[in-house]
């Protein structure tokens, strides 16, 4: 029996019958009202029973699913709450990923710091796991997005020791089972064919009790009992090999998965054709896909089988395709060619909503984080579409999804995919270079090219491995793709920045014992002197942290820098370098002590304080701005606030235009002339989100039930910052740059105040020192740098062409060039000190009169440069190889062109003596 085994003996069970079993196939426990039954009931213990007959009693879309799942939940007492983004990152800092419901409520409700919008609620909460990439169209029913339909209730043991957001038991383990054989009665289920398998759960340091719901064959529920934590000293160790013991809170985690229910209403082959069946019938015929009727039954007998086929668990696709091929009674390469085209419609249908998803709720492509996943489905996705014919643009496809998902910013999605398609183009002609020369490198090694070396080619180049393949095969080289593979990249970045550094920092327990500070800031920002008592003093070594009992010093914070000022008592002044904040204690670093106990009269330095206020109410209005011009995407990605100027990332998949700056600018500077208030609250923490959505969080999630927010204009964000009292105090706002810091992330440089009068005064200075130097107006620096650019780049081409004409000359005129005999061709060595591009010039003259050119330079170090026309059996890298080698130095390149060099010019001629025999050489190799 398992450790939790008492957990599972439910007075629900018990009253209506249910028997506790052992499977003979897998050794699970489970329950059922049918005394006869042996298995367990899911596969492989046992095939699709639903598949051809449905085991509902009607059909249902997924809208009709939902709709329908939702309102049973409501009519038994528990209040609809709408679904939060699938990007977990706009509310947590620990994930990227909506992977399930109960992830919208970690950690701040589960943790019981915060109550929950609603007890007990219902939701169906749209997720994306990454680590189903590879199932999809394959098993059957995988599908990376889906909806996890469920409904969760929040309790807390009457003896608890702590203070929880929330009191009592809603309900528990009996009335959640209850409840879920009330809705399969109520959908007309045969509830005698159901089983709830013993399956205990783990994860995130907690554990406790679960339950899967089988019916024919499907898991169409899961039952999690969250009650307890991980404890050395705990009395019950769980499937992961560590001990818990209870908490004294105890939740109701459940799962019901929207897409397999309309998929056992349905009873179609897969999931794919109850869930997308406009879709796939559109990718089918777009793609030329048609089956007889004996193939669609070979397909229909294959899919109640697939349940088998699942790349977690079976090591070998192919030998599991082999199994059910032989059970169907056709070979396996039939199968493999009646299968494999659709299970790539599926995957694109599948992706195509995925990609909905994640662009809808404003995710863009990028190199990291939730950015690089959105990636990695778009180009896997596009892949697919190329591998099954399907010609139909990827961002009409994505929009098909987006349009039934009813997101509004489709035109933003449909420009985001194109944009991605065409650096996507682009990224394959530069790395299909780099998978040439690898696969050469390795077929000479005899050894396959590794897994590693397949996920960095996708990672740095966006090659896809089955790419790879086909040119290693070229090339005679071998290649072994996984079938995890997609899982094993985005295990790479299915973790967010920083989040091991957060885990591993500690509280320090000097501070553990003082009382939070009293944070004057928030009273009156515009205040900068205060009393205030020093309640301890802790030596540092470069200084002291003094914490006093209240402060107006604004610690860093959310971008915002210190306040910086002075401590002052009776009998000394101490100076206040640097402000921080641990565990609500603010620590005012000091050069001095200014003695534990004493009364202190605090000065903030209040021009400081009032540059950085003018430059954080800035940021707010540029975001916003930035919002309005450029798309509701558009999403803070990083800022720092400064005295001298400030600076703001956004998450944006083009390059931001001078005509969007200037837009940008114009748009924020409206606000401020307006000279609104700016103003803070501090509501529920449930209320803000209701009303204002997630993008409240642009610069950081913060703790508390209270959460404090700054409404700027219509802008509206959670900020604990300091900011002006109305927008016409920050004088005005000047864009100063803007640059792109990594892929899918712009950074937009600006100043307010003073600063941006200074910066301006800064450019017009440089402009009028341009206009000097020109002899012009200010007003004609353009005009005049532009002609002479022109006549700059016309020069050069004068140059490069007397340069051709002089490397000519030099090819035919003999001089004092070595003319020797390499096999059957002619060689030309000569010392010409003269520039690279001089050098090469010469050189493919002296080939392109089908001789042989070794040229060598002692213009900048040694340099050589060896050109070779076709047909000659010489490799020009080899020979550069060994001149470069004689002059110190390295070198190398293609068989037909190579340079390269080395420090020691006084080798120079003596290599190029030996250039004969070198040649030669590399001739007879």
């Amino acid at each position: 029996m398992s450790e939790l085994a008492d957990e599972y003996r439910l007075e629900y069970f018990e009253e209506e019958g249910f028997v506790r079993k052992e499977c003979p196939e897998c050794g699970s426990h489970f329950w059922t009202r049918d005394e006869s039954r042996e298995t367990c009931g899911e596969p492989p213990c046992a095939d699709y029973e639903f598949i051809g007959s449905p085991g509902f009693e009607e059909e249902f879309t997924l809208e009709e699913m939902r709709e329908a799942f939702l309102s049973y939940f409501e009519d038994h007492g528990h209040e609809r709450i709408d679904p939060y983004p699938v990007a977990a990152n706009r509310w947590r800092d620990d994930v990227l990923l909506t992977q399930a419901s109960i992830y919208d409520f970690q950690p701040l409700v589960t943790s019981g710091e915060t109550p929950p919008p609603a007890n007990p609620l219902t939701v169906s909460q749209p997720c994306i796991r990454m680590q189903d990439i590879d199932n999809v169209g394959k098993t059957g029913r995988h599908t990376m997005a889906f909806e996890m339909m469920a409904h969760h209730a929040f309790n807390s043991r009457e003896d608890a020791e702590a203070d929880y957001a929330y009191e009592g038991e809603v309900y528990w383990k009996d009335h959640t089972v209850e409840l879920c054989d009330g809705l399969l009665e109520e959908l007309g289920a045969d509830i005698t064919d159901v089983t709830y398998i013993e399956d205990p759960w783990v994860g995130g340091g907690n554990a406790g009790p679960a339950i899967e719901v089988i019916y024919r064959g499907l898991e169409v529920a899961t039952l999690v009992f969250m009650c307890m934590e991980q404890d050395p000293d705990g009395e019950y160790e769980l499937k992961d090999g560590n001990t818990y013991s209870f908490m004294d809170t105890y939740i109701v985690d459940t799962g019901y998965g929207l897409e397999r229910w309309t998929w056992m209403s349905q009873g179609t082959p897969t999931v794919y054709e109850a869930i997308y069946p406009e879709m796939i019938d559109f990718l089918k015929d777009n793609a030329g896909l048609s089956y007889t009727d004996e193939e669609s039954e070979i397909v229909s007998r294959a899919a109640r089988l697939s349940g088998q086929l699942d790349i977690d668990d079976v090591d070998d696709v192919e030998a599991a395709r082999g199994d059910i091929a032989a059970e169907i009674g056709v070979s396996v390469d039939e199968l493999r060619d009646l299968v494999e085209p659709l299970e790539d419609i599926y995957a694109i249908a599948d992706h195509c909503r995925t990609l909905a998803y994640m662009l809808g709720d404003g995710i863009v492509p990028s190199n990291v984080g939730t950015g690089y996943l959105a990636r990695m489905v778009l180009r896997r996705t596009k892949r697919l579409c190329d591998n099954a014919g399907v010609d139909a643009p990827l961002d009409e496809l994505v929009d098909m999804q987006a349009e039934r998902l009813d997101y509004e910013n489709r035109d933003t999605i449909r420009d985001i995919v194109r944009t991605e398609v065409e650096k996507y183009r682009e990224t394959l002609e530069r790395g299909g270079r780099r998978v040439e020369t690898l696969a050469e490198e390795y077929a000479k090694k005899g050894e396959p090219i590794p897994t590693e070396e397949l996920i960095e080619l996708y990672d740095s180049h966006g090659i896809q491995p089955d790419m790879v393949v086909e040119i290693a095969e070229d090339a005679g080289a071998e290649v072994d793709v996984p079938d995890d593979f997609y899982s094993l990249v985005a295990q790479r970045h299915d973790t967010p920045e920083g989040v091991e550094a957060a885990a591993e920092s500690e509280s320090d327990e000097r501070f553990a014992d003082l009382p939070e500070t009293e944070k004057l800031y928030y009273d009156d920002q515009q205040r900068t002197q205060f009393e205030a008592v020093v309640l301890d003093v802790f030596e540092r070594e470069d200084g002291y942290d003094v914490v006093l009992d209240q402060t107006m010093f604004y610690p860093e914070g959310g971008g915002q820098p210190a306040d910086t000022g002075t401590l002052s008592t009776d009998d000394t002044t101490v100076e206040v370098e640097d402000v921080q904040i641990e565990d609500g204690v603010i620590l005012h670093r000091t050069d001095a002590n200014p003695g534990k106990g004493e009364f202190v009269n605090g000065q903030v330095d209040g021009g400081r304080r009032r540059q950085l206020m003018r430059h954080h109410t800035a940021t707010h209005i540029v975001i916003h701005s930035a919002r309005k011009v450029l798309g509701e995407h558009i999403r803070q990605a990083g800022a720092q606030k400064g005295v001298d100027s400030s600076r703001i990332d956004l998450r944006h998949y083009d390059r931001i235009s001078r005509e969007d700056v200037k837009e940008i600018e114009r748009v924020a500077n409206d606000i401020v002339m307006d000279n609104t208030q700016v103003t803070q609250e501090w509501p529920d923490r449930h209320d803000a989100e209701s009303e204002h959505g997630f993008d409240l969080y642009q610069g950081g999630i913060p703790p508390g039930e209270q959460i404090r927010l700054i409404h700027v204009d219509t802008d509206v964000q959670a900020c604990g910052g300091t900011h002006v009292a109305r927008t016409g105090d920050i004088g005005s706002i000047k864009i100063l740059n803007t640059e792109r810091v990594q892929d899918g992330v712009e950074r937009i440089t600006f100043a307010a105040g003073e600063a941006a009068l200074e910066a301006t005064q800064q450019k017009e200075d440089a402009l009028y020192a341009a206009a000097d130097v020109l002899d012009v107006s200010p007003e004609e620096v353009p005009e005049t740098a532009e002609r002479f650019f022109e006549e700059w780049k016309d020069r050069g081409k004068q140059i490069e062409d007397l340069k051709e004409q002089l490397a000519e000359a030099r090819a035919g005129g003999g001089g004092d060039a070595e003319e020797v005999d390499v096999g059957e061709a002619t060689a030309v060595i000569d010392r010409l000190d003269a520039d690279m591009d001089e050098l090469r010039a010469t050189a493919n003259a002296i080939s392109e009169e089908g001789k042989i050119a070794v040229l060598g330079s002692g213009a900048s170090g040694a340099q050589f440069v060896v050109s070779v026309p076709d047909g000659v059996g010489v490799n020009a890298g080899e020979v550069v190889g060994e001149l470069a080698a004689k002059v110190g130095g390295g070198g190398g390149g293609p068989a037909d062109f190579a340079q390269g060099g080395g420090p020691n010019v006084d080798e120079l001629d003596e290599a190029l003596e030996d250039a004969p025999d070198v040649l030669r050489q590399v001739l007879d190799a």
